[in-house]
């Protein structure tokens, strides 16, 4: 494929497999389009890395330049960026390309890792993490909505399982690379590391990616009230997890409530939406698509409290706690190479029941025997999240595509697309709070992490009843 390729969303489909064909592996990651599959997994490994790898190396970042106060704001300011940055996906293809929309977030998140790796002290590092945040968003969201202009329709479900599973591989590498790191006493090295990563695959976005967007380019003036109002509301629940428990938590996470509430209204109105305008209509499942994409991608912020767990509740060595806290990616990842390889239409559609039911399952499980005292219980906690992330794995492929195909419109397809990628930054943002909390209420111990568990099993429940709404739609 050369860079001056453009492809609408229509040209597969005069292909007799398109739309009920996979097509397969071996031409995905074919002489045609190896580039373009290598830039769209890694921009979202390069993301996922990026999260894992900086949680890794904080405390030693803090031994070094101080800032011990705004340790929870590291997360918070790269959440925030991204999630405002993930919003813009679809004006920037449709005023770029892919390919330079592509350059221009991988320079963006290189800036700012180069300013991590430089930075004296806390205040820069929280600017830099912004840069990265800004560059990461938009990365999140292009892996998506790139899908469409890059690469033959019949390669979508296939396409979309890649990228999906770069998150669960992001989750396994970033703590390994970020220990790794820390414990040579060279944490700025890791942030040269996704400097140089980021800039390799820029210019490869480049060389493999069409110059020009398939889709048209009127997208309208910037939604500024909505994306402020949606910005407010990600940030409520981020200090939702810092603020004293008690009252401030409550009134943090209701502002956050009512800010979604207050997005919605907002965009629904507004004449150049953030969200598709089909999102809003009655009848159209776009939205259950959304909703329950960001369900299942809240399973895996369980994962920020598991190492801990594991050392505290079964006595796991760093190492073995490190691998017990990637069981949900590993599940997610796993089973969805497995997921997105099927063909038939009918099935992806039980695929996507059967996913939330199994997170609600597996959380369920791991919930339910937190307090038992036999020596071999962490074997059922294993189970229960490795049957959370298999269901994960199992319905974000289809989920993804069927968000894709909910419109024949190419600029609603493309803006549908991208917000996939949006629908998952806002769903970590809120969900990671969200743990924070059930963990700090539930209390010390088993107790804390079972207010977790269940917590996240009620939203696997939530999320089957999104699902069966939206097929019946």
């Amino acid at each position: 494929m050369t860079t001056e390729d453009t492809r609408t969303p229509g040209d597969s489909r005069d292909n007799a497999s398109a739309g009920t064909q996979s097509g397969s592996w071996r031409e995905l990651f074919g002489a045609e389009h190896i580039t373009a599959s290598l830039v769209l997994a890694g921009g979202i490994a390069v993301y996922a890395m990026n999260t894992f790898v900086t949680a890794a190396l904080l405390p030693s970042t803090v031994d070094d330049i101080g800032g011990d106060r705004y340790f929870a704001w590291v997360t918070t300011t790269f959440m925030v960026a991204s999630v405002l940055a993930s919003m813009l996906v679809a004006r920037s293809l449709a005023s770029w390309g892919a390919a330079r929309a592509y350059l221009i977030a991988f320079l963006l998140f290189a800036a700012g890792s180069v300013g991590a790796a430089l930075t004296p002290n806390m205040e820069l590092l929280l600017a830099s993490r912004v840069l990265q945040g800004l560059g990461g968003g938009l990365l999140a969201g292009l892996g998506y909505a790139v899908i469409r202009d890059a690469l033959p329709e019949h390669l979508w479900t296939r396409a979309t399982g890649l990228v999906s599973a770069m998150w669960g591989l992001g989750t396994l590498l970033g703590p390994t690379i970020g220990g790794v790191f820390a414990q040579i006493n060279f944490w700025r090295g890791a942030f040269w590391l996704l400097a140089v990563v980021a800039i390799i695959l820029g210019v490869l976005s480049v060389r493999g990616l069409p110059r020009r967007s398939a889709e048209s380019d009127d997208f309208g003036r910037v939604p500024v009230p909505s994306l402020t109002v949606l910005v407010l509301a990600a940030t409520a629940f981020s200090i939702a997890a810092v603020v004293p428990v008690g009252g401030p938590t409550v009134v943090a996470l209701v502002s956050g409530v009512a800010l979604l509430g207050a997005f919605v209204m907002v965009d629904r109105r507004a004449s150049s939406p953030v969200l598709p305008h089909i999102t809003y209509q009655r009848g159209n499942p776009l939205k259950w698509f959304y909703i329950v994409l960001g369900i299942l991608s809240a399973a895996a912020m369980a994962e920020i409290f598991l190492p801990k767990f594991g050392q505290e509740l079964a006595g796991m060595s760093p190492l073995i706690a490190g691998i017990f806290g990637a069981t949900v990616s590993i599940g997610w990842s796993v089973v969805q190479l497995f997921s997105a390889s099927v063909d038939s239409e009918q099935t992806r559609r039980r695929l996507m029941v059967l996913g939330p039911v199994l997170m609600t399952i597996g959380l369920t499980l791991f919930a339910a025997t937190l307090h038992a005292n036999a020596g071999w219980i962490a074997v059922i906690w294993v189970v229960g999240l490795l049957l959370a992330g298999a269901g994960v794995g199992l319905a974000f492929p289809h989920l993804s595509v069927a968000a894709m195909r909910s419109t024949d419109d190419p600029v609603e397809g493309s803006k549908a697309a991208a917000g996939v990628g949006t629908a998952e930054l806002i769903a970590n943002a809120i969900s990671s709070a969200l743990v924070g909390v059930l963990v700090v209420v539930g209390g010390p111990g088993a107790a804390g992490a079972m207010t977790m568990g269940a917590g996240l099993a009620a939203l696997g429940a939530l999320g089957v009843v999104a699902i069966t709404v939206a097929i019946r739609r």
